[in-house]
This record gives structure tokens, sequence and C-alpha cells, in this order.
């Protein structure tokens, strides 16, 4: 009897710790076939592109390379992007790859599933804002992240030699745009150490708008307080109540203020799933192109599809939202979907529906410090860390998903090598 075959579309938080559960629990006894597909041949962490950015980490050394994880977990890895889906016949159809020169590698491409999950993450919402792709960067992407430091590092060359000041404006005071702000002020102390002597933080000006009352909406009103009050101890201006209404070349445009200039433009407010999903017609999708599904995590109508993540619509019995697009909803998908394929094809039992644990958030201010809320059990409260404190935790939080992917052994090794490499390695990326 052949293998069950499941197709899992996207290697972020959610879909690689599901191929690696799968594998290694399914694939390795040849219950289940399992494919992983991803327009990268690397996984670079999304929450580490703000440091992937400034060059406070190496993504090539932190990367995990998706041929030789899927050999050691179990798993095939195919090199492609979704371009359509056919419910019917169980398909999905994949772009073709080209190189860098636009030849292609790989033709357009049709792959058989039994079961399919989407995690194929989300990106940033421009809310069709005139001129942002023209002129704004943007962190969705390990490509998008290098762009950035290319920009940065030469925008850095060119301030130290004119002996001029530096500014970056930042939309969105979300967790994005608030880490990027801090790393910034971080990236130009180490350059300050490697030939910039004329870079000074006194004269680097980094702006972080935001159009909501306060940064980090999404949190507490004491973790906002708290970033906002250390990152203006940085020298960041933080303009909240601020209106983008259009992007021109060095030039945020505000609604009733004054105009924000700057050497670097960045937009990095807003989510939506990626515009490939508004094209599944056969799925339910809500209006930023999220698939909705079941507390099953099963799309809506499609016992056999199902999706995780950033771009999964899952709105939990007695929720009145979806769950936010964090990394740890992600992560806490993956390992019930795992569990539930594993009911499912061994024990041919139901589908068991999904049960969300906010465990908190933290938000990273580079090497400084670090913020955030821990969900706790004593009294049913919550926790506010800032901090030394903060920031451990903030890291450790690479370090359990490091774990999931290579188990506790492999992950010690590589804090061990990482932390031999500091020896030889400039502490920044820089070029």
């Amino acid at each position: 009897m052949a293998a069950t075959k499941i197709v899992v579309v996207g290697g972020g938080a959610g879909g690689l710790p599901l191929v690696t559960l799968l594998g290694r629990r399914l694939g390795k006894h040849g219950i289940a076939d399992i494919t992983l597909v991803d327009s990268n041949n690397i996984h670079v962490w999304k929450p580490r592109y703000h440091e992937v950015a400034t060059g406070a980490i190496d993504a090539d050394l932190d990367a995990v390379d998706y041929r030789g994880h899927a050999r050691l977990n179990h798993y095939r890895f195919e090199p492609g992007t979704l371009s359509g889906l056919d419910s019917q016949t169980k398909e999905i159809r994949l772009a073709p790859v080209n190189d860098d020169q636009g030849q292609e590698v790989l033709p357009e491409r049709s792959l058989r599933y039994d079961y399919l999950v989407l995690a194929i993450g989300s990106c940033s919402n421009d809310f069709n804002t005139p001129g942002v792709r023209d002129h704004a960067l943007f962190l969705d992407s390990r490509q998008q992240a290098d762009r950035f430091r290319e920009k940065f590092l030469n925008a850095c060359l060119h301030a130290n030699h004119n002996n001029s000041p530096l500014s970056v404006a930042i939309v969105g005071g979300g967790a994005t745009g608030v880490e990027l702000a801090a790393e910034i002020h971080h990236a130009i102390s180490m350059l300050k150490l490697y030939g910039h002597e004329h870079l000074d933080r006194k004269q680097l000006n980094v702006h972080l708008i935001e159009a909501a009352p306060r940064i980090l909406p999404a949190l507490s009103e004491r973790v906002s307080l708290a970033a906002h009050t250390r990152l203006e101890g940085l020298g960041v201006k933080v303009h909240t109540h601020t209106m983008v209404e259009r992007a021109e070349p060095g030039t945020f445009v505000v609604k009733d203020g004054d105009n924000i200039e700057a050497d670097l433009l960045v937009w990095a407010a807003g989510v939506k799933a990626p515009a490939v999903l508004g094209t599944l017609n056969d799925l339910e999708r809500n209006r930023i192109n999220q698939v909705v599904v079941e507390p099953t995590l099963q799309a809506v109508g499609h016992p056999n599809i199902f999706a995780i993540g950033d771009c999964a619509a899952c709105t939990l019995p007695g929720a009145e939202r979806p769950l936010p697009p964090r990394a740890q909803a992600a992560q806490q998908m993956a390992h019930h979907m795992a569990r539930s394929f594993e009911r499912l094809l061994e024990r041919h039992q139901p589908m068991k529906p999904f049960r969300y644990r906010d465990h908190g958030s933290l938000v990273s201010l580079s090497q400084y410090s670090s913020v955030g809320m821990l969900m706790g059990n004593l009294k049913g409260g919550n926790f506010f860390v800032e901090g030394w404190l903060a920031r451990i935790m903030y890291i450790s939080l690479y370090r359990l998903h490091q774990a999931a992917l290579y188990g506790w052994p492999r992950t010690l090794m590589l804090l061990i090598a990482g932390r031999f490499n500091r020896l030889v390695r400039p502490r920044l990326k820089l070029h």
C-alpha cells in the first residue's frame, strides 16, 4: 500500500517544525511520504530578519538548509512557489524556477497530495499607499533583509566619508519596526569599531512612525510605554497618531503633519497573507487573503486541506477575532497538526480542535534590553519583564526553535560553534 502523501507549502515558523515532526514520526517508518515546498533553499527564522537586515547575525551561518535538513529528518524538499490549486484532482501547481539571469532551471510542475498544509506565512500590508512599493524597503523575506543591509551599509559608508548625518524612517510601530529601530542604533555603535570613525549615534536620526495612539498596539500599555521610553532613550524619534499618505523619493508624506525625510525608507506596517492565496478560488478567504479554517485547522469545506500560521484565519470557539499572526501560534499549530496526522494515519481517529495557549510576547531592543509580558498561572495573572532577564528569555525562544529542528544535542553544539565564531569573525556582518 502506497504511503499517504502529505505536502506542506512553506518552510517557516510553522511549516518547517511540522515536516520535521512528521518526518521523524511518520516518514521514518514509511507511514507517510512528506514533501516540503518552499521558494527558498534555506530557512532563516523570520523574527530575526531585523538582525539580518543590520548585520547583527550572519544569516548564512544561522540558516537551515532544507535539503540537508530533509535528509536528516526523513522528508523531501521541492523548490518552488505555489501558483495554483486544484482541490478536485488534489494537485498543486508550482511556478517555474529561474536563476538570477532569468534562465529557467525547473519548469512549471504539479504535485499530487492526499493532505495539503498551507503554511506560507504573511507579508507587510501597504494598504495600497501610493509610492510605497516604489520607494520603501520591506523586511518580509531574507532577500529583502539582505537588500536593506546593502543599502544601509552603503549609506553608512557615505555618511562616514562626508561626516554627515544618517537618517532612517520606519513606518509601523509593531514588533518589527520597534526591533529594527533599536537594532540600527546598535549597528552604528558596532560600525564605529570597524573603521567608521566619523559615524556616531549622535548623528543618527531614526524615525518610528505609527498611526495608532501608541507603539506595539497589540500588546499591553505597560509594554508599549516601556518600549517607547527605551527607544527615546536611545535617540529614536517616535511619531504616534501619524498617518502616512504616500511615499516619495526620500520622503514619507504625512497627513496633518510635517513630512518625514530620510536616507532610507522602510515599511513594516500591517499584515496580510501572500497574494497567491487570493487566486485560490476553491478556498474561503478573509479580506487579507488568509484561509478561513475550522477549529481543527481544516479549510472550510475542504477536509483534506489545512492552513497554519499567519496565512490561517483561525477563530476559536468563544473568541471574537482570529488568532494573532505570531511565531508561537504557528509553532503550536505545527505540533497540533503533527499529533493530528499521527492519530489520523496510525490510529484512524478523528481530528481534534486546536487549542492555543498564549505564553506572552517579548520585544527585543537589540543588545540594550527587551520588554514583554509572560502569561502565568499564579493568580491567573500576567508578568511584566524587562531588561536583561527579558533579553535572555527572548534569546531562549530562538534556541527552543532550533531544538525543535535539530534536537538539544545539536542545538548546544551550534551554540558552542557560534561562540567560537565570535573569536575570529567581526561582531557585525560588514558585507
